[in-house]
């Protein structure tokens, strides 16, 4: 009868003694385990047998005349792997014992009693797990903190370095630096007519029909939406007008999306470090003005020239139309609910920025937030959207709607020294609780200016406001500085939610994540749930809340009241008792 065989187990055993070497191994398989042993007396011997295979664990005698522990400790360390190392010895002293764990040894044990033997092996290959998943995890996060998960380009951080980077080199070595800026015409009519999924698609293959055309020294990266920066260290301008007409016609070809051909055009700016700009600020705003010029006027690509900033009036106007929109109240909320995942029902909202121009019809905030944030105008605009959220949700309040509302802050707003007394005012004056203010801030918003955003913060949470990490994993050092933060609640970035279904380390980093917000206390929200079966395994890992298309996309207030009487996931009060309010209870 064939015997049962036990866990397999790689022993790298540091061992002068044949006789304690095979009583270990006896220990072993009473233990369950079913060793593979490779015995070592030497330094050489272990760094051969460290290189030639895979260990599971490291046992390592004290007392041996040419070998030291220490001495094998070091061995480990210079080999780079995380290995568990326990110390098995007839003769150490628990003073010396604790000397050589404190030297990064993970346990030990008495010769005399290797009964507890196996029960140590098991708890530090299982604290080594733990280790190695928290480290691929960080990797992860620490990639998307400077990666776009969508192309797997470098993004806008990332590229913001690389172009820094460029400009001292220009500067050391007196070349010169091409910048371009790639906007995909009309891309807002493909994910309306073929939707978000077939728009990503062709996200992916510009990118990587651009990123096939370049040199190793060159840098393209997903600024996001539907832009792409194109950095040509040591090029000139004919050579950025080589490179723009060999991307234009690389995009001549169609993508093809479930059989149907799409033809893709594309605006092109170009500027030029030192001609255009002598720092990164100056450079990206001309090649934007450029970009800009190019899409407006019909020319596939155009170089930045001073004449071109007579053709910034149209930016001008609308800035000047922006301010007065703020002005005269001609902005309005539209709001995505937040859903309780163990309860089923709404217990908030998120309040979203809208635009409707006299003239130019509905205009969504990527056309005037980034203008605004440019200009300053952002501290105006933010200023609205605080008040006229403050006062709906007071008014959700007097008509018995248990509604919480989020507001998101830029990093100008989270660096105004009067923020938190400005957004005190306004509670005061609403009479609305503190409390059910959420305010959401970006991780790369605080890493800013960490030290002022955080006197701030820690302002907002006296006055009771609760706060909240937003696009959580995209940003800097996330898990280092996390715990020092003044906040109530992690949301996890779409990017991850999106794809954690077919994606095992987007899971991974969702599951991480929320055991993460959890330890540290904190309410944990995914972002952008778009189908059952991610709704279904966020439940199973714990996730407190989420938003997402799968609930509701963002809506206007009096939609936003009747989905409330209409749909499942409403809240937890009975539908007939949810009051009729009016489409403008905003003052």
């Amino acid at each position: 009868m064939k015997s049962e065989m036990g866990i397999p187990l790689r022993v790298l055993m540091v061992e002068d003694s044949e006789d304690d070497a095979a009583l270990i191994v006896h220990n072993l398989k009473r233990g369950g385990y079913d060793p593979i042993v490779n015995r070592v007396e030497t330094a050489a011997e272990m760094e051969t047998a460290l290189v030639q295979k895979q260990w599971d664990i490291v046992l390592c005698d004290y007392c041996m005349p040419q070998f030291s522990t220490v001495h094998a400790l070091d061995v480990v360390h210079r080999s780079q792997l995380d290995l568990p190392f326990i110390i098995v010895s007839a003769t150490i002293g628990e003073e010396v014992a604790v000397a050589i764990m404190k030297a990064g040894a993970h346990d030990y044990v008495m010769k005399g009693n290797l009964a507890r033997l196996s029960a140590a092996i098991e708890r530090e290959l299982r604290e080594a797990e733990i280790r190695q998943e928290r480290r691929r995890v960080e990797e992860k996060m620490k990639q998307m903190a400077f990666y776009d998960p969508l192309t797997g380009l470098p993004n806008r951080n990332l590229f913001h370095d690389r172009l820094d980077q460029a400009i001292l080199g220009g500067q050391r070595e007196k070349t010169t630096v091409a910048l371009l800026l790639i906007d995909i015409d009309r891309f807002k009519d493909v994910n309306d007519t073929l939707g978000h999924q077939q728009g990503d698609i062709v996200l992916q293959q510009v990118g990587r029909r651009i990123q096939a055309l370049l040199r190793k020294s060159d840098t393209i990266a997903h600024l996001g939406g539907d832009e792409y920066g194109v950095l040509l260290p040591e090029t000139g301008v004919e050579g950025a007008i080589s490179t723009s007409n060999k991307i234009l016609a690389a995009l001549e070809k169609p993508i093809v999306l479930n059989d149907l051909p799409l033809c893709i055009e594309v605006s092109i700016g170009i500027a030029l470090f030192p001609e255009h700009g002598g720092d990164t600020e100056t450079l990206l705003r001309r090649v934007d003005m450029a970009m800009y010029v190019a899409k407006q006027g019909g020319n596939r690509h155009t170089v930045y020239v001073s004449e071109l900033d007579r053709h910034s009036a149209f930016r001008l106007t609308l800035i000047s139309e922006l301010r007065r929109a703020i002005e005269n109240d001609d902005l309005f909320l539209v709001y995505q609910p937040k859903v309780d995942m163990k309860k089923g029902c709404t217990i908030g909202v998120e309040a979203l920025v809208r635009w409707q121009h006299g003239d130019r019809g509905l205009i969504l905030p990527e056309s005037f937030i980034t203008l605004a944030e440019r200009t300053g105008l952002i501290k105006s605009l933010t200023l609205w959207v605080l008040k006229a959220s403050i006062q709906q949700c007071r008014q959700w309040q007097l008509n018995n709607l248990p509604l919480d509302i989020a507001v998101n802050l830029s990093a100008r707003n989270l660096h105004d020294p009067e923020l938190s007394e400005k957004i005190a005012d306004l509670l005061s004056t609403s009479g609305l609780p503190a409390e059910k203010l959420q305010l959401e801030i970006t991780e790369s918003a605080i890493m800013v200016d960490l030290g002022r955003a955080m006197e701030n913060l820690n302002r907002l949470r006296e006055i009771g406001i609760r706060l909240s990490i937003d696009d959580f994993g995209t940003g800097h050092s996330s898990l280092s500085y996390l715990k020092k933060l003044p906040v109530n609640e992690l949301k996890i970035d779409m990017s991850f939610i999106k794809d954690m279904d077919e994606d095992d380390d987007d899971a991974v980093i969702v599951k991480s994540t929320i055991d993460l917000g959890h330890n540290l206390g904190l309410s944990v929200v995914a972002e952008g749930v778009e189908k059952e079966s991610t709704w279904n395994r966020l439940l199973k890992m714990g996730c407190d809340s989420a938003q997402g298309y799968y609930m509701s996309h963002p809506i206007e207030q009096t939609e936003l009241t009747r989905w409330l009487q209409k749909t499942s996931w409403g809240l937890s009060m009975p539908s007939q008792s949810l009051p009729q309010i009016k489409s403008r209870d905003v003052a």
